[in-house]
């Protein structure tokens, strides 16, 4: 992501969080919620109109560049101990989950069997976790990248592969996949890598794609599930089959 891409994106997450819309900005900047919307998707902004937002969200500059700075610099990987205490409560984990896709604190409360006081503890906890900066009003910073990624043969990851990666894969009567493909292949070690790195140019787009649409209005976004995986892999059918020799090499 560029630095204005970034800055863009911190502007967003700001507005978000102090409950301001395009609109709002408009009205500010004394333009049309279209031209506004077209600043925002094209990044095309000047210092002058960097400003006039920054005074709107009642800051500097200075701040906005810090903030996107630090938001460039989020955890990529959380601590054994910070996956254990999030399992630890389920609650608590539900938390995690949605303020990593940017809900409020208002949204949570209203969505989920959770109250004003419970939200607040919850909240604190997750930045005593240091996974969010709680700031007043029930705001907060993220501190967890979007493409943060689970410990290997960690907590979080048994606790996905045994909770949630087997329920994924069998939907439920009324439910429909949106997208499902499974190829395999012989590939040499270069393919290999080639697809790999595509898989995670995927992987880091999706989160980018999240993390610009946090900035919605929760209605206008849907939960969905992405599943990527790739190992050494012969179907049991087809391995049953092999020569004795071949299947003990």
């Amino acid at each position: 992501m560029s630095q204005i891409s970034q800055i863009s994106a911190t502007l967003k997450n700001l507005l978000k969080q102090q409950q301001l819309t395009y609109r709002d900005v408009a009205s500010k900047l004394e333009m049309s919620e279209a031209n506004i919307k077209r600043i925002f998707s094209t990044n095309s902004f000047t210092l002058e109109r960097l400003e006039e937002i920054c005074d709107l969200l009642q800051i500097n500059l200075s701040d906005l560049f810090l903030i996107t700075q630090q938001q460039v610099e989020k955890l990529t990987q959380l601590s054994q101990e910070q996956e254990n205490q999030l399992l630890s409560d389920p609650k608590l984990l539900l938390v995690a989950v949605c303020v990593r896709d940017g809900w409020t604190f208002d949204e949570l409360i209203e969505h989920y069997d959770i109250d004003q006081y419970e939200c607040t503890r919850l909240l604190a906890k997750l930045d005593k976790l240091k996974i969010i900066n709680l700031l007043p009003n029930n705001h907060y910073k993220l501190l967890i990248a979007q493409d943060f990624r689970w410990i290997p043969g960690g907590p979080l990851e048994k606790f996905m592969e045994q909770e949630v990666m087997v329920k994924f894969m069998a939907p439920k009567k009324d439910e429909q996949w949106n997208f499902r493909l499974y190829i395999r292949g012989r590939y040499s070690q270069t393919s290999i890598e080639i697809i790999q790195r595509k898989l995670n140019q995927l992987t880091k787009e999706a989160s980018e794609l999240n993390q610009e649409d946090s900035s919605l209005p929760l209605d206008q976004r849907q939960h969905m599930g992405i599943l990527m995986a790739m190992r050494p892999w012969e179907p049991s059918l087809f391995e049953n089959m092999r020569k004795r020799k071949q299947a003990d090499d």
